[in-house]
């Protein structure tokens, strides 16, 4: 039975659907709505809301705000790779193209709050405006201490809510700050799992009959992997050969235990795979840095096993002393993208469409660029966009040293 949300700003029509669409995360969304007070008043300047991954922080924040239909701008600094670029985000969601024209290029923490004032004055506040963003250590450490105070420096209803994995005690700056209002997620448990997965349930089969699979996958995996997401993957992953023996008329949907001799073969085999579409994402994003900084012809030294003995007189050339990382990322095809990728994976993901779409993804979030054009589909070009300092943080994350791999470190 869904719990009911009050309170007095909001309709309950609006928190009922609030509350459908958050199970299990109706304690942190009635604490919440209560730091958010109602619309017209104003808020706390900056709430900082931490847990693990895949907690719900982000889907709660997302869900209230669109529900309650609350001026917002959904940001990402792995997204927005510069404070000019995320100022310019939060000008688009709250004011729309015009005030974020007025940005000058490569704009400052002072340019942004100069426009958002005069934008202020033009568009008052009739409620609160939320800007939800989330946080990365690496990010600027200018921007941090502003964001906290957005409120005071614009003078403006605003609040700020930062997301993050990590615990405010690693964030806050030595010099002090603003504290914000801290919110901790903690980690869904197998009860709430199986409530919240169940809840995925095929159409053709019944709520007891996809419950009992559930139980089944927690039973499997939990002690392994208790991300919502991962898990959901899995779920959907390993349905189909689950109910195979029902659809074929081999057993009934009571029958637990033939069920269970038949999916459990297959769910040992997904537990070699449990966060590898994560690690390939990693993975494709270090590959592609390295096409873009390494010299082609310098491939086979870095990535082929068995190429033999290459003399360093040989595979330098003569009087090369331009850095590659001063020069700039140079485009690379897709062809020696994937290369690179299966020699770094040492084949441990298969070649499949996700992969794909996983390069369409980095694209997307602007950590690739593609440099051909759109009409050449047969070798489409592509270059890294991301920082050495990035990508050297995404390398530790996967255990790989990937200077070892950059010709410009040799």
């Amino acid at each position: 039975m869904t719990a009911l949300l009050q309170h007095p700003g909001y309709e309950d029509e609006s928190l009922q659907r609030v509350a459908e669409q958050l199970p299990c995360r109706e304690a942190q969304s009635a604490v919440l709505l209560s730091l958010m007070g109602q619309p017209q008043q104003y808020s706390y300047p900056s709430i900082f809301i931490y847990g693990h991954r895949a907690s719900g922080k982000s889907h709660v924040m997302h869900v209230l705000l669109r529900e309650l239909e609350l001026p917002h701008a959904t940001l990402s600094c792995v997204e927005c790779v510069s404070g000019a670029l995320l100022f310019e985000r939060v000008l688009l969601s709250l004011f729309g193209h015009e005030a974020a024209a007025l940005l000058p290029r490569s704009a400052s923490l002072s340019d942004f709050v100069r426009v958002y004032r005069q934008q202020c004055s033009l568009s008052p506040a009739e409620q609160t405006r939320f800007i939800v963003t989330e946080l990365l250590r690496d990010a600027d450490a200018n921007l941090l201490p502003a964001l906290l105070r957005l409120q005071e420096l614009v003078e403006d209803n605003v609040t700020v809510v930062l997301l993050s994995e990590i615990a405010w005690d690693k964030f806050r700056p030595n010099t002090g700050c603003f504290e914000p209002l801290l919110l901790h997620f903690p980690d869904y448990s197998k009860g709430e799992l199986q409530q919240i997965l169940s809840q995925d349930r095929h159409p053709s089969y019944s709520a007891d009959f996809y419950s009992s699979y559930i139980n089944i996958l927690l039973g499997v995996f939990y002690s392994v992997c208790r991300d919502l997401r991962e898990l959901r993957h899995l779920a959907a992953l390993n349905f189909s050969k689950f109910c195979e023996p029902v659809a074929e008329g081999k057993v009934k949907e009571t029958d637990t235990h033939k069920l269970w001799r038949n999916i459990e073969p297959h769910l040992k085999k997904a537990m070699q795979t449990v966060y590898l579409r994560e690690v390939s994402r990693f993975f494709l994003l270090i590959a592609a840095y390295l096409a873009s900084y390494n010299p082609a012809r310098t491939d086979k030294r870095f990535f082929l096993k068995h190429h033999g003995k290459i003399k360093k007189t040989n595979f330098l050339k003569k009087n090369e002393k331009t850095s590659n990382h001063l020069l700039g990322p140079k485009p690379f095809p897709l062809d020696r993208l994937l290369a690179i990728f299966y020699s770094v994976v040492d084949n441990r993901v298969a070649p499949t469409a996700s992969i794909f779409s996983q390069i369409s993804s980095l694209v997307t979030l602007q950590l690739l660029a593609q440099v051909s054009h759109e009409d050449q589909l047969d070798a489409p070009k592509y270059k890294c966009a991301v920082s050495m300092d990035f990508i050297c943080a995404i390398s530790r994350t996967v255990n790989f040293d990937i200077v070892k791999y950059l010709y410009d470190f040799l």
